[in-house]
């Protein structure tokens, strides 16, 4: 799939603010685009973002998504010039919840590059995808009770369940910044590179995932996700049942066979 590959028409994302590229087969990179203004979530880039998951999910040639903000920020929080004359009608009316749902629903894994400040909503976003790799740069804070609010895309709730209450109320209640090698001691960050090395290897992993078998990659994130929140004896039937039904995929028969044929598998995603 080459670069120029563009998403399907539906989509109409020509907007400078977000830039879609396929730099393998298989994967899509996301990158935010607004420097000027340290990635910061407009409502814009909010509802970029939501369309372009949405055309990503639907979009069969693609089985992973790396999603980035580029060398020197991840993203820097919401936009506060924004928000700061509104009321509660007016954010409430805003149903930000809808418009994160695509990423949050998404059912190809979403690998997070993160480099630079991830603040505010720029955090939630990288707690929405699946694997965050974060270069030494990388900081990560929840710092809306600073202005007077407290996250409301989710920080408290994704945090909590990623590195548990002690820490998690540490970072919401004092909005002080983590460092990348704090954050991943605590759980929140998978792996920690040297800045340069963030992107390529994020692209790499993602080229690794995208060449398995992607209903099984989706049914993994899937029960994962769900049984986050259940009881251990409900998740562990979530898991069966899911392993029993890729058992009914030509792709289950195809990396079987290969493998006692010593040969590479080709997963069709069927």
């Amino acid at each position: 799939m080459p670069s120029s590959t563009p998403l399907p028409a539906s989509a109409s994302l020509t907007d400078p603010e977000i830039c879609i590229d396929y730099p393998s087969e298989g994967v899509a990179l996301v990158r935010l685009n607004r420097p000027e203004a340290t990635n910061a979530l407009s409502l814009n880039l909010q509802a970029l973002l939501s369309e372009a998951f949405t055309a990503l999910s639907a979009d069969e040639r693609v089985r992973a998504i790396v999603l980035t903000g580029g060398e020197r920020v991840f993203a820097a929080g919401g936009d506060i010039k924004s928000m700061e004359g509104c009321g509660a009608i007016e954010i409430m009316q805003r149903h930000t919840e809808r418009v994160w749902a695509p990423i949050e629903r998404c059912p190809k894994p979403i690998i997070a590059a993160v480099c630079g400040y991830a603040f505010g909503g720029g955090a939630e976003l990288a707690m929405h995808c699946d694997i965050i790799l974060a270069g030494q740069s990388a900081s990560f804070a929840q710092p809306e009770i600073r202005i007077g609010i407290m996250p409301g895309i989710g920080g408290t709730q994704r945090l909590v369940r990623a590195v548990g209450k002690f820490n998690a109320m540490r970072i919401l209640l004092t909005g002080k910044p983590v460092s990348a090698e704090e954050a991943r001691t605590m759980g929140l960050v998978s792996q920690v590179l040297p800045d340069d090395q963030v992107l390529p290897e994020a692209l790499k992993m993602a080229q690794l995932i995208a060449a398995m078998p992607p209903l099984a990659a989706m049914q993994i994130k899937e029960v994962v996700l769900a049984g986050v929140d259940a009881s251990l004896e409900a998740a562990l039937m979530l898991e069966r049942k899911a392993n029993q039904l890729l058992f009914a995929t030509r792709d289950q028969k195809e990396g079987m066979q290969a493998f006692i044929e010593k040969r590479k598998p080709e997963f069709k995603g069927c």
